[in-house]
């Protein structure tokens, strides 16, 4: 792959090929909904993210083609002696670019961003079932230190207690 590449923060034009690159994979494909015209929730998602200084929804391009994206968030703590965290999620790879180092390049420019708005650490999660990206992860120098939990909420109706 001899075209530049850039990493910018995503546009609102990015975001059909965002969502397309999240739908490809075997998890995105059950739970997303990519093709024109889009989802408006994406739309929305998109216009908070971009509105939230704390947010940074981007994307890596090759020859004008979005092949990447990921979603950092900046998160100021008390812990640490008051120390912000940047946290990835969402990372996508384009098929046809697996295996080219685009992955470990995208990681090491958004660990670069981290550290530009003062990150003391950087953070991620990534669901049990991909082992591939587990290795990827900890060959970077991530160490699996947390067990995660998450709770899905049933929007459509309000939950009771007992």
């Amino acid at each position: 792959m001899s075209e530049t590449l850039t990493f910018r923060a995503a546009t609102a034009a990015d975001l059909p090929a965002i969502v397309a690159l999240i739908a490809d994979d075997g998890l995105g494909r059950g739970r997303e909904k990519p093709g024109l015209p889009l989802d408006q929730r994406y739309v929305a998602a998109f216009a908070a993210v971009d509105r939230d200084p704390n947010q940074l929804l981007a994307v890596a391009e090759r020859a004008g083609v979005v092949v990447g994206t990921l979603q950092l968030t900046f998160i100021p703590g008390v812990s640490r002696l008051g120390a912000w965290r940047g946290q990835i999620e969402a990372v996508r790879i384009a098929a046809s670019e697996r295996g080219s180092g685009l992955g470990q390049q995208m990681m090491q420019w958004a660990i670069a961003e981290c550290r530009a708005r003062g990150c003391s650490l950087v953070q991620l999660t990534s669901d049990k079932s991909r082992d591939g990206a587990h290795r990827f992860y900890e060959r970077l120098g991530f160490v699996a230190s947390h067990e995660g939990f998450k709770r899905e909420i049933d929007l459509s109706s309000p939950e009771t207690t007992g």
